[in-house]
Parts: C-alpha cells; structure tokens; sequence
C-alpha cells in the first residue's frame, strides 16, 4: 500500500522502518524543516527495544546507549525503598535503553532515508488536514517555505504529537491538554557516573521528585552524558489532573536554577550531589506535565492515530516513546492480517486503545511512583530499616502490578 505517516518522531519513524519492512510504499512528512538532536533523555523498556531488534537497529542503538540494570525507588534523603532489576538481569529478552531522545530521533531518521529512499522523508511539511476522497484518504499538506498541496494515500497515520492537527480535526471539542499542577525542569550534566552508572533512579514524592539516569557511555576522561528531571508541583488540583496547561508556547522554554535550588538545593545524598548536578546542566528546559483524556476510537477511514496523537501520558514508568513503538509493531502486524483496511485498523485498535488508556489511568494515580508517596508519608524523615516503615513485600507486588498492565513480558521473575 501507499501509506502516508504524518510526524517525523520515534513513533513516526518506528511504523515507516516496520511497515517499510512488510513491502509497504512509505512517505513521511515532518514539520520541522531540518532535524536537530534536541531534548533529553528517555529511557526503551524491554518490550520497545524488541520491536528495534526486529528492525536491525539494536546494535547501533546500544552503542549510543545505556543498558539500564535498574530502576531504583528512592526517598528524598536518597534512601532506597526498592530496587527493579532490568533487562536481561531481570528476566527480559532485551536490554532496556536509556538514551538521548534526539539523538534516538536522528537515528531512526538516517535509517528511514537508507531504506525508504531520501525522497520518502519529506522535511518542512506539516499534515494540517485530511478527509476520504473515494477509497482514498486525500491528506493537505503545509509546506515550511509557504503554500499547501495535496498527497493521495491508501492510508494515513497521525503520529504527530500531543497537539496533533488530525487528532483535533476528529475532536474539534476536546480543548487543551489537562495538566495536573507539575511542572517538569529536565535538563543533562557531564559528571562522574553513580552507582553502578547504569541505574536509574527516582526519588522524592508527589510534590517534589528528581529522576537522575545515565543516557550515554562514559567519555574518555571518565565522565557520563546524566539525564535528570525535576518535578515540582506549582498548583493542587488532587490527583487526575484538571487544570488548564501553560499555554503551548511556554513548553520547553530555558529554566531556571532559581526554580529548583530552593527545593532541591539540599537534596545531597551518599551517592550523589542533587544540587551540584544541576548546577552544572549543560542544558535546562522546562514543560508541564500534561496528558488527555483517553479517546473512544483512533480510526477515522483510513486514517487512524499513533503514539502521542492516539494516548498522550503523563511521563511515569518510561511509558511514553515506549508505547508508541508499540504502536508501530502492532499496526504493521495487522495490516499484514487481512486485506481490508478498515478491519487492520480495527484489530489495531481493540489491541493498543484499552492497554494504553488503562496506562493513561494508572499514571494519573502517580503510576508506580506513588511507592515514594507511600514512604513519605510513613517516614518523612527516613527510617532506619525499610521493614519499619512498609512490607517490601507490598511495594514488590506494587511494582509487579503495574508491569504487567503496563505490558511487561519478564521470561521469568527476577532475583530480589
């Protein structure tokens, strides 16, 4: 088929490179006019970098990667609650990746222009609208440089982010995204690795937290590429999130240290130094933390929705890139079930929409971070021993909850 993908992103680029692979006719249109690798860090659980494998990438990706050992729960005062062994360590088939989301991006871009051919990648064209036209799906395209055309496909997928042109022309209603009064400052630091400098970690509670984990190997001179983020509640609006969001043009807007330090400015810990880490940021931008309601349906036609444009999450349990690559695998799988569109996209459907709202709902409820609540609010000053203040057996079967709502595929239970 000749099928049109609107959004140059990972998920975008993941369902060009797997439907591409099925024999597929592919063109990509991305609205930026020339990729950079910008962002930060973002972390590929297990279940993702299967689908990459299947597309040849992983050995690429894991040298421009860490393989994360595990995703460790820790309170402000650096104490750990629990420890979630990953990857192959864990009992899973593949390696999770923490990595530079642009940099991630540039990759699977290349690997789109050596197999697609270059003139399948189209820069500087933003899909704004589309509708049927016969059997057909008759997509307008807005040209960076000025003026619109039109592209014919046999299908089109909207994988053009949390503000998608596609998304709100099939619900022209449903307004801003919903932000539940966080506010995110992410930012990376050159500095010397911690723990075993492949942990992930993620401390504090509902009201203040710091995620902190490597995305790159360690340089020459010892030093490693630190993806961290800080999250900071500015209003309460309880759990769920119904707050209008700072207006688009605010997101990824510079920080500042003078928004972080007076809260996280103390938050020293024996294995590592918070506030000298952000001191040191060679980059630092600032976003709400937004999601949307989940939707009744993706598909219109033959056109359906994907990654953001479909489920937009609140960014917990490295859900986010994760399950839009999901996405791609399924839709490429059921187009290569049945002869009929509308049935793929269906079957597509029924699998991904109910998995990811019931993600959308469960990170709503702080998704596994509300471990960190837990002991927060037991011991807001640290314990002495972990079995004082929670059953570790109740936080184990916590996490193991979520992973299988969530997804998860262990071969077998890991080793606590």
């Amino acid at each position: 088929m000749n099928i049109l993908i609107s959004g140059g992103g990972i998920g975008g680029l993941t369902a060009a490179l797997a439907l591409h692979a099925r024999g597929h006719q592919v063109t990509v249109c991305e609205a930026t006019a020339q990729l950079r690798p910008l962002g930060v860090g973002i972390n590929l659980l297990p279940h993702a970098v299967a689908v990459l494998a299947e597309l040849s990438l992983l050995p690429a990706l894991k040298a421009m990667a860490v393989e994360t050992s595990a995703l460790v729960f820790a309170n402000r005062h650096g104490q750990t609650i629990y420890s979630d062994t990953r990857g192959l360590a864990g009992g899973y088939s593949h390696p999770q990746l923490s990595i530079h989301r642009g940099e991630l991006q540039l990759r699977l871009w290349d690997e789109a222009v050596a197999r697609l051919g270059a003139e399948r990648l189209r820069a500087g064209r933003r899909i704004v609208a589309a509708r049927m036209d016969g059997g057909q799906v008759l997509a307008e395209v807005e040209r960076s440089e000025g003026g619109r055309e039109e592209q014919r496909a046999d299908l089109l997928i909207a994988a053009d982010g949390i503000h998608s042109a596609l998304r709100r022309q099939f619900y022209p209603d449903e307004g801003a995204p919903r932000w539940n009064g966080m506010m995110m400052w992410r930012g990376t630091s050159w500095a010397r690795p911690f723990l075993d400098g492949r942990t992930m970690v993620q401390a504090g509670h509902r009201r203040a937290k710091f995620v902190v984990y490597p995305i790159a190997p360690p340089r020459p001179d010892g030093l490693q590429l630190i993806n961290w983020i800080c999250d900071r509640r500015l209003r309460e609006d309880g759990i769920g999130g119904g707050l209008t969001a700072p207006s688009r043009e605010d997101w990824s807007k510079p920080g500042s240290l003078d928004d972080l330090l007076p809260t996280f400015g103390g938050w020293r810990f024996d294995w590592l130094d918070v506030p000298g880490l952000i001191k040191s940021a060679t980059q630092l931008l600032e976003w709400p933390m937004v999601d949307r309601d989940p939707l009744p349906r993706w598909a219109q036609g033959r056109i359906t929705l994907l990654g953001d444009a479909a489920h937009p999450m609140y960014p917990i349990g490295s859900n986010g890139a994760t399950q839009a690559i999901l996405d791609a695998q399924a839709i490429a799988a059921r187009l290569g079930e049945t002869p009929s569109v509308e049935q793929a996209l269906a079957a597509y459907e029924a699998e991904r929409l109910p998995l990811c709202a019931r993600i959308v709902e469960m990170n709503r409820q702080e998704g596994l971070d509300a471990i960190l609540d837990m002991v927060e609010e037991r011991a807001p000053d640290g314990f002495k021993r972990l079995e004082d203040v929670i059953d570790p057996a109740e936080v184990a079967a916590f996490v193991q909850r979520y992973k299988a709502a969530a997804g998860h595929r262990q071969q077998q239970q890991p080793p606590r």
